[in-house]
């Protein structure tokens, strides 16, 4: 399982660098992704899941999100 730590960029890098790993995924490939950006960890993961990808929350603090996130489609 490939892991992007974007915990250090601020929105909207973390989405752009989520949807760059979309483009290049294949079906069923997993990406464990770390969130400290408020609104990407509000976001991204209502993002994924709307446009059909599977979204597990690992961990989650007041200051970071931990997500797996699988590509379906």
């Amino acid at each position: 399982m490939e892991q992007l730590d974007v915990s250090h960029l601020r929105c909207p890098q973390p989405l752009l660098e989520v949807k760059l790993w979309l483009k290049q995924a294949q079906c069923g490939q997993q990406l464990e992704l770390v969130l400290a950006d408020a609104g990407s960890r509000r976001d991204i993961p209502a993002y994924l899941e709307r446009i059909g990808h599977s979204v597990k929350t690992v961990s989650h603090s007041s200051h970071r999100l931990r997500l797996i996130i699988t590509k379906l489609s």
